[in-house]
């Protein structure tokens, strides 16, 4: 039986209320609108022409991954200097030897499909509004109120504060591989900080390090299949808030990344898929970041396509420092640089400022910046 609340009743979808009500209030998804035969896309999901994605114009990464078993080894400083270019250009780098057991990702990916074909009562009792926990979300698009088109992808959002916590408040379908996921990745977020960090001036065993990856949180994404993938996207334009992302993406692809200097593969302004490769894992430098190196790694602006053919995941980790953290360019930094490109902040005053707002590419910086005159 279905409550009146679940109401088998379907949308209309030329009804922009009534379809946000049954998508996001309801907690339906747009798995909810998929499931009910879709042959065209909602109105509510269609892109202005200039959001949307043009897949034969974007070039195709083609970078070798990162070896990450070569740091500390005989090639540990050419390995330190991969990893610095790709911040400093790209921003996006993909790793393999990383630590994570490929056994386990294709085990994320099958948990992250089988959580998303529950019933939709299932998933939305982690609705924002009446989740029983604050470390646990569901939701649908980024930040549905605000956007003039939506995303087409729901998600699951998780937490982190300590294993007791995530196994007591986590949805029981998906915490443990999540979990697992989480503590096999953070050794490599470590090493990856401390190259990074280093870099700029930062010994390994200063606090700062730490400081940087206190939050955690897993999420996983799903991407129905779309009738028209020309017409939306499954993320808008955006750099992560964050320090560094980890990110699971499977075999479908359909991650482009904005490049935003020349570099020797690509012009400025041209997006760029990043393709998967089996067993990788997708790095990307966050808002956070490019402030405290004074704009010398590029948090990366990026976006997502979605597809026609299947459902597509992805899983990133998303690492940030404490919310009270205060954030500023290193001294040293700007020392060298001789001026510093933003301001002192509180990181909680960003995360309001980055959650209260629909995507707009990196608008998120704005927030910290220091305007020449």
């Amino acid at each position: 039986m279905h409550s009146l609340f679940y109401s088998p009743m379907a949308p209309s979808f030329d009804d922009s209320s009534s379809l946000f009500n049954f998508v996001v209030r309801d907690g339906n998804g747009v798995k909810g609108i998929v499931d009910l035969g879709l042959s065209k896309v909602p109105q509510a999901y269609m892109q202005p022409p200039k959001e949307r994605i043009d897949k034969q114009n974007a070039s195709k990464h083609e970078q070798p991954p990162i070896d990450l078993s070569r740091l500390g080894g005989p090639d540990h400083d050419e390995v330190v200097k991969e990893i610095v270019r790709a911040a400093e250009t790209l921003g996006f780098f993909q790793v393999v030897n990383h630590g994570v057991p490929v056994e386990l990702l294709e085990s994320l990916k099958d948990t992250a499909h089988n959580f998303f074909c529950l019933p939709p009562e299932r998933k939305a009792i982690y609705r924002t509004e009446v989740s029983p926990t604050p470390l646990v979300k569901y939701g649908t698009s980024f930040v549905p109120e605000k956007e003039r088109a939506l995303e087409w992808k729901d998600y699951i959002s998780m937490q982190y504060t300590s294993d007791a916590e995530a196994l007591e408040h986590w949805p029981i379908e998906c915490r443990e591989v999540a979990l697992e996921y989480l503590r096999t990745s953070i050794g490599m977020v470590s090493k990856l900080l401390e190259v990074l960090m280093g870099n700029l001036g930062v010994k390994p065993e200063d606090s700062k390090i730490d400081a940087l990856f206190d939050k955690k949180m897993i999420n996983m994404n799903f991407y129905p299949t779309c009738p028209n993938p020309d017409l939306t996207v499954g993320v808008g334009r955006h750099s992560d808030m964050g320090t560094l992302t980890v990110l699971l993406q499977d075999g479908i692809g359909g991650l482009y990344v904005k490049i935003e200097d020349d570099i020797d593969f690509g012009k400025k302004g041209e997006w760029m898929e990043i393709p998967p490769i089996p067993g990788a894992l997708v790095i990307n430098v966050g808002d956070m970041l490019q402030i405290l190196s004074n704009g010398k790694y590029k948090s990366a602006e990026h976006r997502v396509r979605t597809t026609s053919t299947k459902s597509r995941v992805s899983i990133p980790i998303f690492t940030i420092p404490k919310p009270t953290e205060k954030i500023a360019p290193l001294p040293q930094v700007v020392e060298k640089d001789g001026i510093a490109l933003y301001r002192e902040f509180v990181l909680a005053d960003y995360m309001n400022n980055f959650f209260g707002n629909a995507h707009d590419g990196k608008k998120s910086l704005d927030f910290a910046k220091i305007n020449s005159a």
